[in-house]
């Protein structure tokens, strides 16, 4: 039963991978087509075909390796003039121009993409990742506010019996301990919050913001027990806690050390469970996904530099670096066959799959080509040296002939592929590990 969920949750990242590369490419083709593109192909995957079908003009199918996608438009760059090339990578060059050049069909030459005003050719670069940013923010929506975030809620699990010390060893109440409010107050497990000092609770969260800056004072509660409202008095005690927030997890300093305070407290712990948040909360999380996934960018040449030296040393991977897609469908797979509920399980591959989408997002906008932000930045310069162009009186200039950019853009694809090989290699070898 283990193996099966643990190819079920691989599978389940493969379906959202092509789901998430099949969108970004529409996010492509859509625009393409509606400006008068003409569009030749729409692939999902790369390497040996599995299937294609040709509607109309455009052929679209799937390949065997599901680690991208694409789509062919015809004309990305200017026809060849017929002139030689000359220099060290002139072969690279030719041969981008003579592959371009086949893209443009004989009495579609005005359906080429090269020759669409700047901002359509920014709107069909960026259509794609759009779709994944779009596609992201839904599934943190669903997550937040449809399943809800983890948290405490106003079901109580626990009572202590006695107040402890905070950093204490000891996890036993003793004769001389005193009795914790909770116990004193006749707060059982079970018990649902209803009201503190007044105010209705609807999460535990709320209840400990009350306790917390009440120490010493005595506060009205009211909780719900086998369907009846109870009235209660509870008086925090002053005591030194470390503090956590609404999931339960340590708040930590600028130093990353646990913040601990001197606090109203009770002694009484909550059910944890899934609490639906305001619909805006997902966007939040998308915007904080963007800027997580941004910082990982700007450290990636450390980050990879660690994960080759792991390889050496064989030391643990850092959960929050880099994964290739196999990195990612272990992790997966992992998660779906480990022992907790189905829920659960099925919020984590959600939102990693909401978090690849963002990887999508923010990797596909970098201004390098063959990346969608390097074809902006080529529509942009284009459109640049028009508008200078025009300033001073100047006849129009040419339009930007990228394939002079073909030695760069093989550079980088050579660094993208030698980064996929060092992680999936990783990944295989010393994967990460979430459950140490």
């Amino acid at each position: 039963m283990e193996i099966l969920l643990y190819v079920v949750g691989i599978l389940f990242m493969l379906v959202g991978l092509a789901l998430s590369i099949g969108l970004h490419e529409i996010g492509h083709l859509v625009p393409a087509k509606l400006f008068g593109v003409r569009v030749g192909q729409y692939m999902i995957g790369f390497g040996p075909r599995l299937w294609s079908k040709r509607i109309g003009e455009t052929e679209y199918g799937v390949k065997a390796l599901p680690v991208g996608g694409f789509i062919s438009m015809s004309g990305m760059y200017p026809a060849s003039d017929g002139k030689p090339v000359r220099g060290v990578f002139a072969s690279l060059v030719q041969d981008a121009r003579v592959a371009n050049d086949e893209t443009i069909a004989e009495g579609a030459e005005d359906r080429v993409f090269y020759r669409l005003p700047v901002w359509k050719r920014v709107i069909v670069m960026l259509g794609g990742p759009l779709m994944n940013l779009i596609l992201a923010m839904l599934i943190f929506t669903v997550l937040a506010s449809g399943i809800g975030l983890q948290q405490g809620t106003t079901t109580i699990a626990s009572v202590n019996e006695c107040v402890l010390p905070a950093g204490t060893t000891q996890t036993e109440c003793e004769p001389g301990d005193p009795a914790s409010p909770a116990a004193d107050a006749g707060i059982l497990p079970g018990d649902v919050l209803v009201s503190i000092d007044g105010t209705s609770v609807s999460d535990f969260a709320e209840a400990t913001e009350i306790v917390q800056a009440s120490p010493g004072e005595t506060l009205d509660m009211v909780v719900s027990r086998e369907g009846e409202e109870v009235p209660l008095s509870i008086t925090p005690v002053a005591a030194e806690r470390a503090l956590t927030d609404a999931g339960g997890q340590p708040l930590l300093d600028e130093n990353g050390e646990q913040v601990v305070a001197e606090v109203g407290y009770v002694g009484m712990g909550a059910q944890m469970g899934f609490v639906p948040q305001p619909i805006g909360t997902g966007a939040q999380m998308t915007g904080q996904n963007v800027a997580l996934v941004g910082e990982l960018i700007v450290q990636l040449p450390v980050k990879l530099w660690d994960v080759g030296a792991s390889l050496v040393t064989g030391a643990d991977r850092d959960p929050d670096g880099p994964l290739s897609v196999v990195g990612v469908g272990r992790l997966a797979g992992e998660v779906a066959a480990t022992d907790a509920p189905v829920l659960n399980r099925f919020v984590f591959l959600l939102s990693l799959l909401g978090s690849l989408n963002i990887a999508l997002f923010v990797f596909n906008l970098l201004p390098l080509l063959p990346l969608d932000g390097g074809h902006v930045v080529v529509a942009l310069w284009d459109g640049i040296r028009r508008a200078v162009a025009k300033l001073f009186g100047r006849p129009p200039p040419a339009p930007v002939d990228a394939t002079r950019l073909v030695p760069l853009t093989v550079v980088v694809a050579v660094v993208l592929i030698a980064m996929g090989a060092l992680l999936m290699f990783a990944d295989v070898v010393n994967p990460v590990n979430l459950f140490q």
